[in-house]
């Protein structure tokens, strides 16, 4: 080896060198390439590490508040539909004979609620695709667009003189809808992930999901409120809940349409920067200007000047590398684990949520007397199941998750809805004839457990469990095995409810969400524990680099 080539391992980082071995060696070595990369590596773990290690700061707030609104708005779109249809069936079906007087019928209710469902489906695959092929950046936003508009449409839904009933118009929407509410799955949990400091990544996505229950109640309280203006023309006439309907679901497009300037706004990530565009100059700056707090200009050091000579190598994740990476059982076995247990857990949550009425209407929260009265009732019983368990079991996962860990907390949820449900469906009668208190008491704790447990840690793990490159991906996957979940229990709730005489199959379909919970508990083994460790350490990015 020449002496010449022992001066060219001297040369530090900033200085790249191009020296070629003389004509004697038979291969001819490029050292320039050489340096350039490891300093487009040194400039990405300080990068990252900046990231990793920020001291918790407004930027942090923001991206939150931001990432939590649409999913306020998610949530509030999603559960006000339980309500809408009871209103609207006071509406159109106030004529109708018998039982089916004021009552959406079964098959209808279906369709209008499952919708949503079904577009989520679509747009948690698309989404989550276009997230890692253009960049977060570039379609944040665009879910929210989609939502807004939706949402105002699905408000003013009319029947066509010909052909489309209402309820078909505002299928439509509400499709479309789902696409827009399924695209902010992926793409706000992996921008909000991806911000985070290490020691506070689990709180900070979880606050984001947690927004979910505040839109549930919302509704309610929405609801109510709309219900109290019209009270005198409800009393007078019925039809006048043709107004309620629509005004408490246009009303769900008001937070998008504060939040969507922000989102628009908000910065590229610096691991979609570095990972993906491999821009690293811009992805350092970017760090600085955003969580670091100071001018892109004055943070620029040597190193950074000297990455900023190198073009950025913008490689975008394709199918083939998507194939090769997870054809190995112990990648592979990750993403199933994300996709079967947040598919478990949907078929309860949303068969017992998308259906409370039924669940009211048991412990007699379903109101009796006028329309204005039953739908009084069953908004208040909303609010009240929701803040005795739904909230409480979000925020207490904000609290604890970085301390208890991801995987704790989902067994820890599944484990007590497998005892909870069981006692609910094998006790379903005897518990409500001795004791009505004792139903809520425990319906309420299986509502805290599925927030306090994998209604949030399915959310999280995705969002965390794999590389840049496919991060966004495989968190769209995950979540559309959720949604089909729904879709699941949504028909199969509606279908089965009623077998053997009106809501006598509800004890047996809690008992059959029992079996789901044993199944994601069962693959919560495949799902790693990412408290505490960095999103590089938990993947191989550095094998991509």
């Amino acid at each position: 080896m020449s002496s010449d080539h022992s001066l060219a391992e001297q040369q530090t980082a900033r200085h790249p060198v191009q020296y070629v071995v003389s004509s004697d060696d038979m291969q001819s070595k490029h050292y320039t390439q050489q340096v350039e990369t490891s300093d487009a590596h040194m400039v990405r773990r300080q990068a990252l590490a900046e990231i990793d290690n920020a001291k918790f700061g407004w930027f942090h707030i923001k991206a939150c508040l931001v990432a939590g609104v649409g999913f306020f708005t998610d949530s509030y779109d999603i559960f006000a539909i339980n309500l809408c249809s009871l209103i609207m069936g006071y509406v159109y079906y106030a004529d109708a004979a018998g039982s089916a007087k004021n009552t959406t019928p079964t098959n209808i209710d279906i369709w209008v609620k499952g919708s949503t469902q079904l577009g989520c489906i679509v747009g948690q695959l698309l989404f989550g695709y276009l997230s890692d092929r253009l960049g977060r950046k570039r379609i944040y936003g665009v879910e929210l667009m989609i939502i807004i508009v939706c949402t105002i449409g699905g408000a003013f839904s009319g029947s066509s003189v010909r052909g489309l009933s209402v309820y078909w118009i505002l299928f439509i929407w509400r499709f479309v809808l789902g696409i827009g509410i399924g695209g902010d799955y992926p793409v706000s949990a992996i921008i909000t992930s991806e911000f985070a400091t290490t020691k506070r990544r689990g709180a900070m996505v979880a606050a984001v999901f947690a927004m979910q229950g505040f839109g549930i109640v919302a509704a309610a309280i929405v609801a109510i409120v709309v219900l109290a203006c019209f009270k005198s023309g409800i009393n007078n006439d019925q039809l006048v809940l043709d107004y309620v309907w629509r005004i408490i679901m246009g009303l769900g497009a008001v937070p998008g349409v504060i939040a969507l300037y922000f989102r628009m706004t908000i910065p590229e990530t610096p691991r979609y920067t570095l990972d993906v565009e491999r821009d690293v100059y811009r992805a350092a700056n970017d760090v600085k200007a955003t969580i670091g707090g100071k001018d892109a200009a004055d943070a620029a050091t040597p190193l950074y000047q000297e990455a900023a000579r190198q073009p950025p190598k913008n490689t975008k994740p394709t199918w083939t590398e998507f194939y090769n990476y997870f054809k190995q059982w112990r990648h592979f076995k990750v993403l199933l684990g994300t996709s079967v247990s947040w598919f478990a857990l949907d078929v309860a949550f949303y068969g017992i949520n998308l259906n409370s009425s039924i669940i009211l209407n048991a412990i007699g929260f379903s109101g009796s007397g006028s329309p204005y009265n039953k739908l009084m009732k069953n908004a208040a019983g909303n609010i009240i199941l929701n803040l005795l368990g739904t909230l409480p079991g979000y925020w207490v996962t904000v609290f604890t998750i970085d301390r208890l860990g991801r995987r704790t907390i989902q067994f820890i949820g599944f484990a007590f809805l497998i005892v909870l449900f069981c006692i609910l469906g094998f006790g379903y009668h005897k518990i409500l004839d001795k004791s009505v208190a004792g139903f809520i008491v425990l319906f309420t704790l299986a509502q805290f457990f599925q927030n306090f447990g994998p209604n949030t840690t399915t959310f999280i793990i995705p969002a965390e469990a794999f590389p840049t490159r496919f991060r966004s991906t495989c968190h769209g996957i995950s979540a559309a095995s959720g949604k089909v979940g729904a879709v699941v229990s949504s028909l199969g709730f509606f279908h089965l409810k009623d077998k053997g005489g009106k809501d006598a199959f509800i004890p047996h379909l809690i008992e059959i969400f029992a079996l789901f919970m044993l199944l994601g508990f069962i693959v919560t083994w495949f799902v790693p524990e990412t408290r505490g460790k960095t999103l590089e350490e938990l993947n191989d990015d550095e094998e991509h680099q």
